[in-house]
């Protein structure tokens, strides 16, 4: 029979040569190295708790969470890019964008929407590209950004919360200084006409409050003097295919009797203020769910940061990890 002491020595002799380590497999990421093999000698980070379940994946618990963490972020990325966009293109169409250079920033609804897109489009950036090569310091700069959207979204819904009584009070106020400046700004003017055409109404407490803007005022010299916009129209189409602009002209002169069979007299004040109050509640699910989607990711980002460091430490510890082979503790053949 063969000497059993010879046979020892020829299975410990690799494991000696190796330092007590096998090398990685090449093109292998600390999380996703896996191999084949018998038993497993557990690493030392294991044994210490780790202070996290995350922090010691399988393999293939790793690769899911960092599909998951790239998966959202990706899509966060597309979204955000596309109001970017849409942002800058709203700026060229009404020359913001060129007028703007060496003045002051434009109070312009899409320089809001542009700034947005810009910053949301970084941070989740930073999330796919430190989730797709695994790299600490993008995750963490992610992990911050998101952090600091939480902030933000919380500080804003607290001031919601605290302010919505004046915030109702204030809102006819609004809507008239919007009737005021309807044609100071394509934005605005878009605006009050959804508002107008999606609640049937016009003005802010009546159709009369249309008086106070100056080319309505039936008092201006201009062709639009004592008319109404289409969109305070019964019927703005008038069984065509575009809207007629000339539907409302003329209406502020009219007597209720003859004006409502044209246009509508109600003011979207209370009709705004009523369809608030019935979707406050959707509004606030939507609002939780992105924080919700937003913590997920923070916790998804942290473990994996975690992850990371607690592998790297235990790569350059020295001594037998996870993925090498228990040579010692092979039964031997006979």
């Amino acid at each position: 029979p063969p000497n059993l002491a010879d046979e020892t020595s020829l299975f410990l002799l690799p494991l000696q040569e190796a330092g007590g380590q096998e090398p990685p497999l090449a093109g292998s990421s600390p999380l996703t190295s896996s191999h084949p093999g018998p038993a497993l000698r557990e690493d030392p980070a294991r044994r210490a708790g780790l202070g996290g379940f995350l922090a010691c994946l399988h393999p293939s618990e790793s690769s899911c969470l960092k599909c998951l963490l790239f998966l959202s972020n990706f899509l966060f990325s597309l979204l955000s890019l596309l109001a970017l966009a849409i942002g800058l293109w709203g700026l060229a169409v009404k020359g913001s964008l060129g007028s703007s250079w060496g003045s002051p920033l434009p109070a312009d609804p899409m320089l809001g929407l542009v700034l947005g897109g810009l910053a949301v489009s970084a941070v989740s950036l930073a999330g796919c590209l430190g989730a797709l090569c695994e790299n600490a310091f993008l995750l963490r700069c992610f992990s911050g950004g998101v952090l600091a959207f939480l902030v933000l979204e919380a500080v804003v819904g607290a001031l919601v919360v605290a302010l919505w009584g004046r915030l109702q009070d204030g809102l006819e106020h609004v809507l008239r200084l919007a009737v005021i400046h309807y044609q100071d700004d394509p934005d605005l003017c878009f605006l009050i006409d959804q508002v107008q055409l999606g609640l049937q109404c016009c003005g802010a407490a009546s159709y009369q409050d249309w008086q106070q803007n100056p080319y309505f005022n039936c008092s201006s010299p201009g062709v639009q003097a004592c008319s109404l916009p289409a969109s305070c129209c019964i019927d703005p189409w008038e069984g065509g295919a575009s809207v007629n602009d000339q539907c409302g002209f003329g209406a502020l002169g009219l007597d209720e009797d003859a004006a409502q069979r044209v246009v509508h007299l109600e003011g979207c004040g209370p009709l705004l203020l009523r369809w608030l109050r019935s979707n406050i509640r959707t509004v606030g699910c939507y609002a939780v769910v992105v924080v919700l989607v937003q913590g997920v990711e923070l916790l998804l980002a942290i473990q994996l940061v975690r992850a990371l460091t607690i592998h790297k430490r235990a790569a350059g510890s020295g001594g037998l990890s996870i993925g090498t082979p228990d040579l010692v503790s092979r039964p031997l053949l006979n």
